[in-house]
């Protein structure tokens, strides 16, 4: 028999459904913020950023679900078509008890379409011939998602207003339970998105702000994929294997970076992961105006701020040289009216250099702030030509050696240079400028140290980065200060991060008020103490003789009193002071040092929480909520409420 050939609109309309359905089996759909492609015609889920094991990915039409079980559980596709399969024949025959076996000899009865259960296969069904109603308990089979009650995630904000990218320390773990950099970063980025909807919910609710991405860079697998595991191995010691295979793997990453050999690798490695991150993720996402940071933990924040202070060129523009330079100059120099000239001549510190008397006239700037401005030249002049910037060649402990874009004083040679020490390595350059440094349970202190860094200058700030922040746990045994590297000659204390709830801990507030009450108790039990001993020691004189010795007992006793009417300062106003304190440019001129609260637990016993301190940043809301503070406050985004304490 013929049929009669479809219509050319019915061919068309074949045509397009086959060329639809070809193109949705390619589909390639991006999720978890862009992190992850799911292709669908292979049912995978690939990681774009990191490699990372290619996971499965289900089409979910069928579920089982036992008594103890929380959640359904989707069969696989396949057999879930046989299931329809059946369930559809029952329904239009009306014929059900259907049985029906799975690939793993797991028996499913459909009842009625409101009753339909999945037996345990028994392992003896065959000697003892076990129905499905001796084997067990059943689990409840259900068609379809409706009345369903799984959490499904709203997902992230589509719109990313800024890039952040992570870099481990040693070893491949990064905390406590031994999870990778990559986990953790997760763990981090989960906690930013719940800071965001706690703290800049005015900002989200009128659009103004998506959410920050967290990328995580992974150098440990780089380095250890050389030969050198092979190596080591070959000449480990037998005993205590499990221990020295912890030491090769972990506590030797920092002996690798001070190798020459294996430093250029370490910083080959983080820069060239993070220019392909950069560029990979520009790529995927064109419509990207945000800015970029780094942050580094333990060892990593090392490499970044090695990578940084070898960084070559200006900050961003001629504009941002002139605001800081010459601005900053002028300021000094208390002729802040002229700034505006400076900066409609397009004025930076190189062409300010090049000035001479008649240029100034010309630019309408009189006698007096002219001689001025000669004057700090030619000082300027007189400090290069007296301590000139040597290059990595320079010799080791030489005084004259100045960090990258620093000036000395003049007048001895107390700034050393901030690369002092440094591996002879050929650091490699960014494809961006990052905003801020962010460095968690940082060593970098030490490591200046170690290198022979007595001090830094507090006009150096690093090439093409205007933040720093040096975040640490006050446990933490690989973390040290930056700031006193910078100001050594006085003692104040860091930055308290507040806390994100927007109080002190507890203990914290109690310990504080008990150090104010014994600090008050003191003084006013020593000025009483005063008062008892100067009226016991005063001798009794005639009262003819008492008006005429009046003075001059004053005047004995005086010396007396001078030394111990100074009270005791409470921590509070030493706090005050200490968030006033000039740390120099590092950080434009901001505090660096910041120290989280320690938890009540903690403050037990320091040596028990001491690996836990060095491995608490990647969950602590206070850390994330100072990262997100900081990058927002770029864009002139602050938080909700203003946290008591911050600066």
């Amino acid at each position: 028999m013929l049929q009669p050939r479809p219509s050319v609109p019915a061919r068309c309309t074949a045509f397009a459904f086959l060329a639809l359905s070809r193109l949705i089996s390619d589909l390639v759909v991006p999720t978890s913020g862009g992190r992850y492609d799911v292709h669908l015609k292979k049912r995978q889920r690939v990681a774009v950023y990191w490699e990372e094991e290619v996971s499965e990915v289900r089409r979910c039409t069928w579920f089982y679900k036992g008594d103890k079980d929380n959640k359904y559980v989707p069969y696989s596709e396949t057999f879930s078509e046989e299931l329809e399969e059946a369930y559809m024949v029952a329904v239009t025959l009306d014929e059900w008890k259907k049985k029906l076996e799975s690939p793993s000899r797991e028996i499913i009865i459909l009842h009625n379409p409101k009753l339909m259960v999945h037996y345990h296969p028994a392992a003896t069904s065959d000697d003892w011939g076990s129905t499905p109603t001796e084997q067990g308990r059943p689990r409840t089979v259900k068609r379809g998602v409706e009345n369903i009650a799984a959490e499904i995630p709203n997902g992230e904000p589509l719109q990313i207003d800024h890039l952040v990218f992570v870099v481990h320390g040693i070893g491949p773990a990064c905390d406590i339970r031994f999870r990778n950099i990559i986990q953790c970063v997760n763990d981090f980025r989960s906690v930013s998105l719940s800071m965001l909807q706690a703290h800049f919910r005015k900002a989200q609710e009128q659009q103004q702000i998506g959410r920050v991405e967290f990328l995580p860079v992974n150098w440990h697998s780089s380095l250890h994929s050389t030969g050198v595991d092979v190596d080591l191995e070959r000449i480990t010691l037998p005993s205590i294997n499990r221990l020295r295979h912890f030491i090769n793997d972990t506590i030797l990453d920092v002996f690798f970076y001070n190798s020459s050999t294996y430093c250029q690798t370490v910083l080959d490695t983080v820069a060239s992961e993070m220019n392909r991150l950069y560029q990979l993720f520009r790529q995927r996402n064109p419509l990207f105006q945000g800015g970029v940071s780094i942050a580094g933990h333990s060892l990593g924040s090392l490499i970044l701020f090695d990578l940084l202070t070898n960084q070559k060129g200006s900050r961003t523009t001629s504009n941002l040289t002139v605001t800081e330079e010459v601005i900053e100059a002028l300021k000094k120099l208390d002729l802040s009216e002229y700034c505006g000239v400076f900066e409609k001549e397009k004025m930076d510190p190189q062409a300010m250099f090049l000035c001479t008397d008649q240029n100034f006239k010309e630019m309408g700037i009189p006698l007096g702030p002219r001689m001025k401005i000669l004057h700090y030249i030619n000082s300027k002049r007189e400090m290069q030509v007296g301590h000139p910037h040597t290059a990595g060649g320079a010799k080791p402990g030489s005084p004259s050696q100045r960090g990258p874009g620093s000036t000395d004083d003049g007048r001895n040679g107390q700034y050393w240079d901030i690369g002092l020490g440094q591996v002879s390595a050929n650091y490699p350059q960014l494809d961006y400028k990052p905003t801020i440094f962010f460095a968690f349970g940082s060593p970098i202190g030490m490591f200046l140290t170690v290198r022979g860094v007595k001090r830094i200058n507090p006009d150096y700030s690093l090439p093409t980065c205007r933040g720093f922040f040096n975040i640490f746990h006050p446990y933490d045994p690989v973390a040290y200060r930056i700031e006193p590297l910078i100001v050594p000659d006085l003692e104040f204390e860091p930055m308290l991060l507040p806390h994100h709830k927007g109080r002190k801990r507890m203990h914290l507030e109690l310990k504080e008020g008990l150090t104010r009450m014994s600090v008050d108790l003191k003084n006013n039990l020593l000025g009483s103490l005063r008062v008892a001993w100067q009226s016991f020691t005063r001798a009794p004189l005639p009262a003819v003789e008492a008006a005429g010795t009046d003075a001059e007992t004053e005047a004995e006793a005086g010396p007396e009193k001078q030394p111990d009417t100074k009270p005791e300062e409470t921590p509070a106003a030493g706090k005050e002071e200490a968030a006033l304190i000039n740390v120099g440019r590092l950080n434009g001129g901001r505090r660096i040092d910041y120290v989280l609260q320690e938890k009540p637990i903690e403050s037990f016993n320091e040596y028990l929480f001491a690996l836990q301190g060095h491995l608490c940043y990647w969950e602590s809301e206070d850390t994330v909520l100072l990262v997100l503070k900081e990058i927002y406050q770029t864009q002139g985004i602050t938080l909700d409420q203003p946290l008591p304490g911050s600066q």
